[in-house]
């Protein structure tokens, strides 16, 4: 009889168990194809015979805000069976007309994933009323049998859009810095949001980069507020791109109008505790053209070679005595403002005392503050084979254009070296191929030429003496028969 029971149980007990879990149930259904834009669209999300413990946020879609979350449970009993339901209910307010897309999405109820394949959505104008079956629960919270739709007005933006260059006129070669930042006034009371800004520049640029200039992109990558004063005014700016450019040739280089679009939100007339109080719409501003005029560099031989800018010479040397032979290392560095990158070798004078050999090369570009600022260092290894002292300065010099002082400049560097020991001037000579008569010494014949050829000159002398006696014989025989 025990045994009998307790089987008994374990049967019910399995049997609850069993019908649990096939009767449990997750089912996602999504709103209309086609709302108006008065309308709301749902993502409602039900669950058979359990309740709904824990979920995770529902996703996004493009042209809609969230406006708020509801759960709904009801309860059934036929013959004697218990069923039960448990939804929670996602509504979205669209802000514009179009067609839009929910992607395929995933929500995790009570720790597992429930996935939907999304669909497409149309967004007509607004409908005089809403249609059977678009129910927005928060429409009877208060008693109302239905709810205003908000009124949403724009609010007078104190803002604009520049660019801003800082130089008005530049000589061939010379840098100056274009920007272009959003500007807001800390007074300003409408609210602005970023709108695809990398694809926006990316479109700026293919029209506003100059085509004969060499571009130094500052790479803005966080758009970050700074304040500045404008006129006496304060105001924020958001710095969307910077670079410095260095003109090719000479003329003009203009900087077109450019439209920038931002999103500008209005704002609920009268703003309620549910819903969205403000409402996506677009704004475009529009910066004026800026000019730069391009001056050609005055005569000299080298100013289609000579880099333009303000430049130092730093100099370091590993020694500052060495013997006869020696190698030792000669750095030669230009640092300043300019375009680093077209900084060139220093010139050099050949010195039978000194030998150079080509110099390691290295540079480093600092972007900040609106300038190009950064090092160029060649690295030379030197050998001298003559005692004495050597000036450097004999051997290196680097001509550039200074922009500031509207000339040309020449740095030389100021190291001396003190060379000790016996010349090795010959012994250089030696370990060079001399080339030339040099190279035919080992294969050549040590006879003189003119024995070489003496037989065939000495025929040839022959023949035209034997030859001038027949003609003078025929010409004294023509004269006699005269």
């Amino acid at each position: 009889m025990i045994k009998t029971k307790t089987l008994l149980f374990l049967v019910c007990v399995l049997g609850f168990f069993s019908t649990n879990l096939l009767a449990q149930e997750v089912v996602i259904e999504l709103g209309p194809d086609e709302i108006g834009l008065n309308e709301t669209f749902s993502i409602k999300v039900t669950i058979s015979n359990d309740k709904i413990k824990s979920y995770d946020e529902f996703p996004d879609i493009l042209g809609f805000q969230k406006q708020g979350i509801s759960q709904s449970s009801s309860m059934n009993i036929i013959n004697g069976q218990v069923s039960s339901t448990n939804s929670i209910i996602q509504y979205y307010k669209p802000t514009r007309k179009g067609e839009f897309t929910l992607d395929r999405f995933s929500v995790k109820i009570n720790g597992n994933n429930y996935s939907s394949a999304g669909k497409k959505i149309s967004v007509i104008d607004p409908r005089s009323s809403q249609r059977q079956g678009v129910f927005d629960p928060f429409d009877d919270l208060f008693g109302r049998s239905t709810r205003e739709e908000p009124e949403f007005i724009e609010i007078e933006d104190d803002a604009f859009f520049a660019s801003s260059v800082d130089k008005s006129e530049v000589f061939v070669g010379e840098g100056f810095n274009v920007s272009l930042a959003f500007y807001m006034s800390e007074t300003n009371q409408a609210p602005f949001q970023f709108y695809e800004p990398g694809r926006q520049l990316d479109d700026i640029l293919k029209k506003m980069k100059p085509s004969k200039a060499w571009e130094e992109n500052f790479n803005i990558t966080n758009i970050q507020p700074e304040r500045v004063t404008l006129n006496g005014k304060n105001w924020i700016k958001y710095k969307v791109y910077e670079a410095s450019f260095f003109p090719f040739s000479d003329g003009e280089i203009t900087i077109p109008p450019i439209a920038w679009e931002m999103i500008k939100y209005k704002v609920a007339k009268n703003p309620t505790f549910f819903g969205s109080n403000r409402l996506e719409d677009f704004k475009t501003f529009y910066s004026s053209a800026k000019t730069v005029k391009v001056k050609p560099l005055p005569q000299h031989p080298l100013r289609n070679e000579v880099s333009v800018g303000i430049f130092q010479l730093r100099e370091n040397i590993s020694q500052l005595e060495v013997q006869t032979g020696e190698g030792f290392t000669y750095n030669f560095s230009i640092s300043g403002e300019g375009n680093i990158n077209s900084i060139s070798a220093p010139r050099t004078r050949q010195i039978h005392k000194l030998n150079t050999y080509d110099p390691n090369v290295r540079q480093q570009i600092n972007r900040g503050m609106g300038k190009i600022r950064g090092v160029k260092e060649y690295n030379y290894y030197l050998t001298i084979n003559e005692p004495g002292e050597i000036k450097l300065a004999d051997h290196f010099e680097w001509i550039y254009f200074n922009p500031v002082l509207a000339k040309y400049d020449t740095l030389r560097p100021k190291a001396v070296v003190s060379v000790k020991g016996e010349s090795k001037v010959n012994q250089a000579i030696s370990k060079q191929r001399l080339g030339g008569i040099y190279d035919l010494i080992e294969v050549e014949s040590n006879k003189l030429s003119y024995q070489r050829y003496k037989y065939y000159f000495s025929l040839f002398i022959n023949l035209l003496l034997v030859g001038s006696v027949i003609l003078l014989a025929v010409l004294i025989m023509k004269r006699s028969n005269g």
